[in-house]
């Protein structure tokens, strides 16, 4: 019986001279007699590697360098929050609204982060979305003037000077109602036809090169008169060098998605203002 207890004694006592270093091994630092562990110096690091860089700096990596700057951090944040707690700062109103800001901060990320996570954009969705723009932005740009006018009549009349021999661009510094490309004659520069609204578009797109609308066009901004300097091949990018882009702005939008309709689920007698 004596014997019994000695073993189970002596076990015990290896075990925790076992358990010691363990322990210490989770902790970095003793202060004032409370340990700091080691896991606030890994969740540091970690959301400083995932935390994005200027443009142009390499991603941080995890270091020697890096991992005791961090532990300097975390140990001098304990003394400081232990002299706060000391003052019993941790009661005031001001700290009690803050962190309820902070959590509710920290749970709405990881709520999206989940979100993204479970349904972020597959490739088939990028390309799928790839293949819709480079249809929509078509194979060719188009560079083209116009003349922006009030009245159809105006247009009319500045047709016929066109057809007598006026210059497009003279007509245009004169005459169009345009800011934007006034000065410049009515150049447009390069662009694809869904830059403009579907009139303008429509009507340019049917010109040869050097020709102009014999018919006003009629838009929502006024009357045009357009004439097609050139067009060229469009130089669309490959899949693969914009499918990083392609995801985040999808991954975007499904968030957005997200977002209105939990607002719109949502039961409140809270009014919006947007």
């Amino acid at each position: 019986m004596k014997t019994s207890r000695h073993v189970k004694a002596a076990l015990l006592a290896a075990s925790l001279s076992l358990a010691a270093p363990l322990v210490s091994a989770q902790n970095i630092a003793i202060v004032n007699g409370k340990a700091v562990p080691k896991a606030r110096v890994d969740a540091m690091i970690e959301q400083i590697v995932k935390s994005p860089q200027q443009p142009g700096q390499p991603p941080l990596a995890r270091s020697p360098e890096l991992e005791q700057k961090v532990k300097d951090e975390i140990v001098l944040r304990e003394i400081f929050i232990q002299e706060a707690e000391r003052r019993s700062l941790q009661t005031s109103s001001d700290y009690k609204n803050q962190m309820e800001l902070a959590r509710q901060s920290i749970l709405i990320r990881a709520l999206f982060q989940d979100f993204e996570k479970k349904n972020g954009t597959t490739d088939a969705e990028a390309r799928a979305e790839y293949d819709k723009i480079k249809a929509a932005n078509g194979d060719k740009e188009y560079r083209a003037r116009h003349i922006l006018v009030e009245k159809e009549e105006d247009a009319k009349a500045l047709v016929a000077q066109l057809k007598g021999g006026a210059k497009f661009e003279d007509l245009a510094k004169k005459n169009s109602k345009d800011p934007g490309s006034a000065e410049n004659g009515g150049d447009l520069d390069w662009a694809n036809p869904g830059n403009y609204v579907p009139e303008f578009s429509a009507a340019m797109v049917k010109l040869n090169k050097g020709e102009f609308t014999d018919t006003p066009v009629k838009s929502q901004f006024g009357y045009h008169i357009i004439k097609l300097e050139d067009t060229r091949a469009v130089q669309f990018p490959a899949f693969d060098d914009v499918k990083a882009q392609i995801i985040q702005r999808n991954n975007q939008a499904k968030a957005a998605k997200f977002r209105e309709e939990l607002k719109t689920k949502a039961k409140t007698d809270y009014k919006f203002s947007n």
